[in-house]
């Protein structure tokens, strides 16, 4: 089974089930650390007739992550593409199961089971929930809005983020009207957009601002295990 992957956290999921299965992924798959394959651009733009000579016998994608003209210039040239949807972590788990049954994995690999059994196991959330905002870019500032992986991910660790009823799933807000709503907490991922202490909890004075690992927020895979701990510790941090 020969297998291009458009999405980073399937790369990984795919790549630690299946060593050498994988025979090219995007630019932006830096996991696991020193993947070797070929690169075939970025996961909006990827370079499809690169993909196609890769022959491969599936290409796993999502729908989110991947734009559909690209998706259907593949399945014209006659390659399979599989396209997942992820808005939830038992969704996540469901998906990845799927994907790696399509990529011919021949049992349940130890890392799924690892992270089906993190998430009962995270403590029940405080009588009180904590608020967030999430920004996810700045210049313009955006945020996470309604029905997103990551507010799940978020919801199950006790913190409601206060866009999760908007109208968009990733809602352009001005900074003011977030600094304005007072949040418990400012939720800074270090992707897409690359927050760090020196950019980002600067617009945020006086407000506790999490700064938190991207892959554990918004990736599904193997980091699916030790996202509840990594998150939970970042964001109980932030707030003392």
């Amino acid at each position: 089974m020969r297998v291009v992957s458009l999405v980073p956290s399937l790369t990984e999921a795919v790549a630690r089930t299946l060593p050498g299965a994988l025979a090219g992924a995007t630019d932006w798959c830096t996991h696991p650390a020193g993947l070797d394959v070929v690169r075939i651009g970025g996961t909006k733009n990827p370079q499809t007739e690169r993909i196609t000579s890769l022959a491969p016998d599936l290409v796993v994608a999502n729908e989110e992550e991947n734009r559909a003209p690209d998706l259907d210039a593949l399945r014209a040239a006659g390659v399979e593409v599989l396209v997942t949807e992820i808005r939830t972590v038992p969704q996540a788990l469901t998906e990845l199961e799927r994907v790696l049954t399509a990529c011919g994995a021949p049992s349940r690999p130890r890392w799924l089971d690892e992270a089906e059994a993190a998430w009962p196991a995270v403590p029940s959330p405080p009588e009180r929930r904590a608020t967030a905002v999430v920004p996810i870019w700045r210049r313009p500032w955006t945020v996470l809005g309604r029905d997103t992986f990551a507010g799940d991910v978020l919801a199950r660790l006790g913190v409601d983020h206060l866009h999760a009823t908007h109208a968009e799933r990733y809602p352009r807000v001005p900074v003011e009207e977030l600094r304005a709503a007072r949040p418990d907490v400012v939720v800074l991922p270090d992707e897409p957009y690359r927050f760090t202490a020196d950019d980002g909890p600067e617009a945020f004075p006086g407000l506790p601002c999490a700064l938190v690992d991207g892959r554990y927020l918004t990736w599904y895979g193997p980091s699916l295990a030790e996202a509840p701990r990594a998150l939970g510790a970042a964001l109980r941090a932030a707030r003392r």
